[in-house]
């Protein structure tokens, strides 16, 4: 069995720190770099993608939408075509930082509300996977399991890898428990790991009403702005890999 484990990075500003990248990176597979409108800065942009070309891991871009004070967790009102520009921009700012020192880009990784919006608003979904291939079709889509970002993906003839959340509670209906509600972020590193196995390997996973999801895991996500990420990770990866469950990106 194999897996890649993703990360969303980058999301510095200015002289603002956020997260533990540089921890993160001896760890993960694959690297979510924020490009500028809910988190990051041009600077941390370009310092991200150095620090994944050192340590050998993936990245994608990981736009959202353009709400630094809500961190892009806003549900905020778009249209369609409004978020297929907004990513666009968003991707072409990433890959040509990424070019500029010899990187290709993997994958696109829809941030928080957006991300969350598209997976259950195919319209939205739509809008994503048609700025995406219209960039570059052999890039990787991301998204939750049997949602319809992952089918306007496959819609728009792009790759696409379901990914799921070990540090983050589910609802019964196969989403993400909303970040109100207490209880959302897993903060306990054993139940991190055993959840992130049993994601793999059973192809499961306990929601919080107690009834068993069945899904499917191309990609394991560890929020890198969650105190203790950086654990979480490598004991994550060490989990994993006793297990039998190898980690590496999908270009690898």
């Amino acid at each position: 069995m194999r897996i890649d484990l993703n990360s969303d990075l980058g999301e510095s500003f200015g002289p603002w720190p956020m997260g533990q990248d540089a921890a993160l990176m001896d760890s993960i597979s694959s690297a979510n770099v924020a490009c500028g409108f809910h988190a990051g800065d041009p600077g941390a942009m370009r310092a991200t993608i150095a620090l994944a070309r050192e340590k050998g891991v993936a990245i994608g871009a990981h736009p959202g939408f353009q709400d630094l004070v809500g961190f892009g967790r806003r549900e905020m009102k778009a249209t369609p075509a409004e978020v297929e520009d907004l990513v666009l921009y968003q991707v072409s700012a990433l890959a040509g930082m990424a070019s500029a020192q010899g990187v290709r880009l993997q994958h696109v990784k829809a941030h928080g509300a957006l991300y969350n919006m598209a997976c259950r608003d195919r319209a939205l979904a739509d809008a994503i996977a048609k700025a995406v291939a219209a960039f570059d079709r052999s890039l990787i889509l991301f998204g939750l399991p049997n949602s319809e970002l992952l089918r306007a993906g496959a819609a728009a003839g792009l790759s696409v890898a379901a990914e799921v959340f070990a540090d983050r509670a589910y609802d019964p209906d196969g989403s993400l428990t909303s970040r109100t509600k207490p209880g959302s972020v897993i903060h306990d590193t054993s139940k991190v790991v055993e959840r992130a196995i049993k994601m793999v390997r059973d192809k499961q996973v306990i929601a919080v009403d107690g009834s068993t999801i069945s899904l499917k895991a191309d990609t394991i996500c560890l929020h890198g702005d969650t105190p203790g990420a950086a654990d979480h990770a490598k004991a994550v990866r060490r989990g994993l890999e006793a297990a039998g469950i190898s980690v590496a990106c999908w270009s690898a």
